[in-house]
């Protein structure tokens, strides 16, 4: 088991976000949350790179409790690569600037050999012939790529991605939802939040309903689209899938 939640809860103030949250995350599998806005998909999302902390129960990576702070916390959140839905590129940086910072600052790789896996990176994402450039100068979709060879420049074991593609235009949610089903094809363990049903209904291995910081359905994507258990889901589903 890769990650692991157990009795998991959290509150902003009064606001009881996550309840008493169970989920198994294994090596290689992708599980999507879904969920209405302000269901908890992102907080749940955050709380396992510990960018929030729970205020009881646990979670685990590979067996072991998630660190408090420190260089342990440094050490987790390169194991555990993160994907915002904004990007959180260094303006005044090139694009090969923003990919190796991070191996060469916090594991210390050299920088010539974190270059060089760099070009690899952004030749993945289709990205080659923009090492040079400055995030200013791409499109969202094209910067969202940068971030994921970003977060992939780690070697991570898992990557979290919060909602990636929902502050792109339109004719970019494509070219972003493309690299992470080859991310898929490839066995990388992902948990994803988002609104794409179609991605979720061909990606995923498991999906995740939340509503109002409850884990409601856990099913395979066939299973939830298909026959969803919950009157929620219903609900969710019949509004969703109308658009």
């Amino acid at each position: 088991m890769l990650i692991r939640l157990e009795k998991v809860n959290k509150y902003f103030g009064e606001n009881h976000v996550l309840c008493d949250v169970d989920l198994d995350v294994h090596a290689g599998e992708v599980v999507v949350l879904l969920g209405a806005s302000g269901s908890g998909k992102s907080t749940l999302c955050r709380c396992v790179n510990r960018l929030e902390t729970v205020d009881s129960g646990r979670i685990t990576l590979g067996g072991v409790p998630l660190p408090d702070e420190g260089r342990e916390l440094a050490r987790l959140r390169a194991r555990v690569g993160m994907v915002f839905q904004s990007f959180n590129l260094f303006p005044h940086r090139t694009v090969l600037d923003n990919l190796t910072l991070a191996p060469v600052r916090v594991r210390g790789v050299p920088r010539e050999q974190a270059a060089g896996r760099a070009r690899e990176l952004l030749e993945r994402v289709g990205l080659a012939d923009k090492a040079d450039a400055h995030p200013a100068q791409l499109s969202g979709g094209q910067q969202q790529r940068v971030a994921i060879a970003r977060a992939l420049a780690m070697d991570p074991e898992v990557l979290l991605f919060d909602e990636p593609t929902s502050a792109l235009d339109p004719e970019m949610v494509g070219e972003v939802l493309d690299v992470m089903a080859s991310l898929a094809a490839d066995g990388m363990t992902m948990l994803v939040v988002t609104h794409e049903m179609g991605f979720a209904r061909r990606v995923a291995d498991r999906v995740v309903f939340l509503d109002e910081g409850r884990v409601q359905e856990i099913a395979t994507p066939a299973e939830f689209f298909d026959n969803p258990r919950t009157p929620r889901a219903r609900a969710f589903l019949s509004k969703v899938l109308q658009h």
